[in-house]
C-alpha cells in the first residue's frame, strides 16, 4: 500500500481508504464489519471514512465497536466522519455552529472516540453564512475533537469563499474536498477543481468510483441482484437515476460486460 500527505497537510493516508455508507447497519452488523475492516488493515489501509447520516448513526455504532473489539491502536488510523443530516428536528442539519458542535459530539458518542482525525461538511448549506461554518469547524478543531476539516460536494466558488474567510480570520481553511468522481462524473476532478490544487493544495477523498455499482457491469437495465445496494428499501432511489440506463446504453459498458 501507498501511502500521501492528504492535501497540503502532513497527515498520511492511504491510498484506497473504507467508507461506511449503506454497508454498516443496512447490510453488515458488527461481527461481519470485524472481519471486513481487518481485512483493510491487513491490506494497508489507514483510512476509514463514516458519516452522521450512514444508517442513522448506526454505522458509526458499528464501525467505533469493531476498532474496539478488534484492539487498533487509534495512532494508527485516520477515522473520517462527516456533518450535515443529523436528525429530523429544525436545527438538527446544516453547518450552523449548533448543528457542528451538537452534531460532532454525537458523532464521537456513537464512534466511542475522544476525535476524529478529518470532519467533512458532508454538503454545503446555503441557509448559514460560510464565516460561521469556517469559526465552527476551527472551533471543534481547537477542542482537539478534530484535526483538520473538509468539504464533499462542495462547489470550486463555496471552497474558494471558506478559504478567503478562513485567510481574513486566520483560520484554517478546508483542507480536502470529497466529490464523487467516476467515469461518469469527471467535470469537478478534472476541471472546476483545478485552481484549487494549486492555490489551496486541496485533496481529494473521492467516493463512488464504481457509479454505486454500476460500472462492476453487475446492474443492467430491470435486472437488480437481491443481495446488491440498490435491492435495498432505503437505496432504491439509487436504481432510478439516469445513470444507471445511460450506462446500460454506452458503447463502453456493453464492452465492459462482454
Amino acid at each position: 500500500m501507498q501511502y500521501k500527505n492528504l492535501g497540503r497537510s502532513g497527515l498520511r493516508v492511504s491510498q484506497l481508504s473504507y467508507g461506511a455508507w449503506v454497508t454498516f447497519g443496512n447490510q453488515l452488523d458488527v461481527k461481519e464489519a470485524k472481519v471486513l475492516l481487518q481485512a483493510c488493515r491487513d491490506a494497508g489501509v489507514n483510512f476509514f471514512d463514516n458519516a452522521e447520516v450512514y444508517a442513522n448513526g448506526r454505522a458509526e455504532e458499528i464501525m467505533g465497536q469493531a476498532i474496539r473489539d478488534l484492539g487498533w491502536r487509534r495512532s494508527d488510523v485516520v477515522i473520517s466522519t462527516k456533518l450535515f443530516w443529523g436528525g429530523q428536528g429544525p436545527n438538527d442539519k446544516g453547518l450552523s455552529r449548533k448543528h457542528v458542535v451538537e452534531g460532532l459530539r454525537g458523532s464521537l458518542r456513537r464512534l466511542a472516540l475522544d476525535y476524529v482525525d478529518v470532519v467533512y461538511c458532508h454538503r454545503p448549506d446555503a441557509s448559514t453564512p460560510v464565516e460561521e461554518t469556517v469559526r465552527a469547524m476551527n472551533w471543534v478543531i481547537d477542542q482537539g475533537w478534530a484535526f483538520y476539516w473538509g468539504t464533499s460536494e462542495w462547489s470550486a466558488q463555496q471552497i474558494t469563499e471558506a478559504w478567503a474567510v478562513a485567510n481574513r480570520l486566520d483560520l484554517v481553511g478546508p483542507i480536502v474536498e470529497q466529490p464523487e468522481y467516476n467515469l461518469f462524473s469527471r467535470h469537478k476532478v478534472e476541471s472546476e477543481f483545478l485552481p484549487l490544487y494549486s492555490t489551496y493544495g486541496i485533496g481529494l477523498t473521492t467516493w463512488s468510483p464504481l457509479a454505486s455499482g454500476v460500472l462492476s457491469g453487475k446492474y443492467g437495465k430491470g435486472d437488480i441482484p437481491a443481495d446488491s445496494r440498490f435491492a435495498l428499501d432505503n437505496y432504491k432511489n439509487l436504481a432510478n437515476r439516469s445513470l444507471v440506463d445511460d450506462a446500460s446504453k454506452s458503447e463502453w459498458a456493453k464492452t465492459y460486460r462482454r
